[in-house]
């Protein structure tokens, strides 16, 4: 442990097709562990939504396809998402998209968001959207800033 982090446990779900939101969540989970967070890093089609009432910070990074659609093998996580109690839960939603898709660009982001707020849990972060791979410094800033507000929130509230 850390010193000045309590012990957190964090699950961040990713779902990604050109492997840039797998980047963004390995950028995440990097970050978490790097302060001391225990971290389980997953693919969405490999776990439950449920999953995130046995963590104290939860993450997803979705991608969006086309105009505005959910991860299709997202689908079922993101509607038990929406369904359970996550109250006392940490959140924050990340992801890489397009620019090209205008006002389509990362919505699943606020989705997610909004998905997560419904569940109950706390905003820890402000949403994050990255155009295409995660590749510039100042990408990867921001991805780590991200983690820090999550431990932030987190710490505020224990």
């Amino acid at each position: 442990m850390k010193e000045g982090i309590l012990m957190a446990k964090a699950k961040v779900v990713f779902a990604s097709i050109t492997g840039n939101n797998e980047d963004v969540a390995d950028i995440i989970s990097e970050a978490l562990e790097s302060k001391g967070l225990e971290v389980d890093t997953e693919e969405i089609s490999q776990c439950d939504a449920a999953d995130f009432e046995d963590v104290d910070i939860c993450v997803v990074t979705p991608y969006t396809y086309d105009e505005g659609a959910l991860p299709d093998e997202g689908m079922d996580f993101f509607e038990d998402l929406a369904e359970l109690d996550l109250a006392g839960k940490i959140y924050g939603v990340a992801g890489s998209g397009d620019t090209f898709y205008g006002e389509y660009y990362c919505v699943a982001v606020d989705k997610f968001d909004e998905a997560f707020t419904q569940a109950g849990a706390t905003k820890g972060a402000s949403n994050v959207k990255i155009n295409l791979a995660p590749d510039s410094d100042e990408d990867i800033k921001q991805l780590e800033d991200f983690a820090d507000s999550l431990i932030t929130a987190y710490n505020k509230n224990n």
